[in-house]
């Protein structure tokens, strides 16, 4: 048989196939018709319709009231919209769930806004601790704060003269002096490893700055450990309250290896109704023959093969410090700043990977199917991931594995081109440039920050952009730290608006409805590798949808902030009703 008569029978074995199926589904009756509502599908097209049908899990079909009515039967149960949007499910690139939903299983934390309830908080714990025990406050971030800089060594040691305390905003801290003194931390300690211990001129005694040395605290736990049962309580908990703004996935950007053994055993007891990704942490210190074993112990894990309900897509690694606390690794130098405690003029923040060992890393996770993500907040480690993803791509197509870079605040027009032409994938959190305008601007000033977040050059380069929160703390969408609310998310792009910043943030930047939508569905199933089956509401995909209390598309720009999520579905099934 010659080429061409092989190519002939293929293309009639299709035609037969997906005839018959076609055919198939024709006849086949909805359980569930949903009528009269505003579809936003984002399908290919971004259509409009005006009604669908699910059967099952799936979605049947997609079309006019006509149409769907025709999958009508004697069981079907028929839904009047009266008007409502409704959206795909949505989805968030960027999560932290465990540690978020236990930060306050024994006790609420505060709101902190202002130094004053800093310090109120840790003179509160110690008293109720008691002397000698650790006061730990994680990722309140001093962008936030009214006075815009860390407490002090001095004013933590006032608050808690008999405790060690420990303000810490991820690898960075700012700590008082029995907290230094219990670490051994003085002006003659050297640090083994990356990072930075802020010195006094005069005397080299340590400032309590602290900069990726966190670490270096001898913490002893002084409160209750949550046990398993608790854990899984908690979220549990917080994945409702996902459900409440029509969250249904997101993706776990930092999973240890007991959190990946959690999340596999509560899905098998159906205990979870939301869909997982799930990018494992690599730690790259060591040897580099150890870090590649890891990557090839993760990438046999069976979740790596895993359905539409849990997957682990990828590794996660750390290549910068945070914006939020002066130690992102920049292009230029940050500048002196009493802000974020910087007194070297050429200081450019902290690179914690070099590049050699980085595009090893790399590699070994593309050779293993695996997505490579990478924490990299400043231009420089965008520059520096995306030179590793180069060199590994001279050898190893990369774009399959749909390379990441989390965060990606800072850019240039230059770095958006060469992610485009690597296809690399972006997971950006809005609310950063919500919450932290107004302290960047202050201190890098609006020019510096013309490729802050740049999601419409994104777009418009055709780099897939998707939309995250990188939600560490507490539940509830508006109070945690980040907030998760994905509406406010989508505002955010929108209209560039900072909470305490007059006006938009670099205008030209601001994303269309449209694509502020497909941010927190189409392309984050893109980022999930399941575009195939969630993302959009169209024939023969899963049915996650979410219907909603106002026109997304047609409402006054600052009502989308304000959506309410009405019930929402998830495989066919509804998984919340606002009461």
């Amino acid at each position: 048989m010659t080429n061409h008569h092989k190519s002939v029978c293929i293309y009639l074995t299709i035609i037969l196939i997906f005839g018959f199926a076609a055919s198939e589904s024709v006849g086949e009756t909805a359980d569930l018709i949903f009528l009269g509502g505003e579809i936003v599908t984002v399908d290919p097209s971004f259509s409009i319709a005006r009604a669908f049908a699910v059967r099952r899990d799936r979605i049947l079909i997609v079309g006019t009231d006509e149409d769907v009515l025709k999958t009508r039967g004697p069981n079907t149960k028929v839904v009047d919209l009266a008007g409502a949007t409704v959206l795909p499910g949505l989805i968030d690139s960027h999560t932290h769930p465990t540690p978020a939903s236990l930060i306050e299983f024994d006790h609420q934390v505060p709101a902190m806004e202002t130094i004053a309830d800093v310090l109120e908080y840790v003179k509160t714990r110690a008293k109720a601790l008691g002397a000698g025990k650790w006061v730990v406050i994680r990722q309140v971030f001093i962008t936030r704060l009214k006075e815009q800089r860390y407490p002090t060594k001095a004013e933590l040691d006032r608050a808690a003269p008999g405790n060690p305390v420990v303000f810490a905003t991820g690898p960075d801290a700012s700590v008082n002096s029995l907290a230094l003194k219990l670490s051994g931390i003085d002006r003659t300690y050297r640090i083994d490893g990356p990072g930075k211990i802020e010195r006094e001129a005069a005397t080299g005694e340590p400032t309590g700055i602290l900069r990726n040395c966190t670490r270096l605290m001898k913490i002893e736990p002084a409160e209750r450990e949550p046990n398993e049962s608790e854990i899984e309580r908690r979220l549990i908990e917080l994945f409702r309250d996902y459900h409440s703004v029509g969250l249904t996935a997101v993706i776990d950007r930092d999973a240890k290896r007991a959190d990946v053994d959690r999340y596999r055993r509560l899905h098998a007891a159906g205990a979870v109704q939301i869909r997982l990704g799930i990018s494992v942490d690599v730690e790259t210190q060591g040897s580099i023959e150890s870090i590649r074993q890891e990557i090839r112990r993760i990438a046999a894990d069976p979740l790596v093969q895993g359905d539409a309900s849990l997957r682990i897509i990828g590794i996660k690694t750390f290549l910068d410090g945070g914006m939020l606390t002066g130690s992102a690794y920049m292009s230029a130098p940050w500048g002196v700043s009493k802000i974020y405690a910087i007194d070297d003029p050429e200081y450019r923040g902290e690179l914690f990977i070099r590049h050699d060992r980085l595009v090893a890393i790399v590699r070994s996770a593309v050779e293993a199917g695996l997505q490579f993500t990478a924490h990299s907040v400043g231009d420089g480690a965008v520059s520096a991931l995306l030179d590793a993803y180069a060199e590994v791509n001279q050898t190893i197509p990369i774009q399959k594995t749909r390379p990441c870079v989390t965060h990606s605040n800072f850019m240039s027009r230059e770095l958006i081109d060469r992610a485009a032409r690597l296809g690399v994938v972006v997971d950006i959190q809005p609310a950063w440039l919500y919450l932290d305008t107004k302290t960047l601007v202050a201190h890098f000033g609006v020019d510096r920050l013309r490729y802050f977040q740049p999601l419409k050059s994104l777009f418009e380069a055709k780099v897939i952009v998707g939309g995250g929160s990188d939600h560490m703390q507490k539940i509830g969408s508006l109070r945690s730290i980040n907030p998760y609310n994905p509406f406010l998310g989508m505002w955010i792009a929108i209209t560039r608006s900072a909470r305490g910043y007059d006006g938009p943030l670099h205008p030209e930047q601001k994303c269309t409805r449209e694509q502020a939508i497909k941010m927190y569905t189409i392309n984050n199933a893109k980022l999930l590798f399941l575009e195939d089956r969630i993302g959009s509401i169209e024939a023969g995909k899963l049915a996650d949808f979410a219907i909603i209390d106002r026109d997304i598309l047609a409402c006054n720009e600052d009502q989308i902030k304000e959506i309410q999520v009405k019930q929402v579905y998830l495989g066919g099934a509804p998984i919340f009703t606002r009461p």
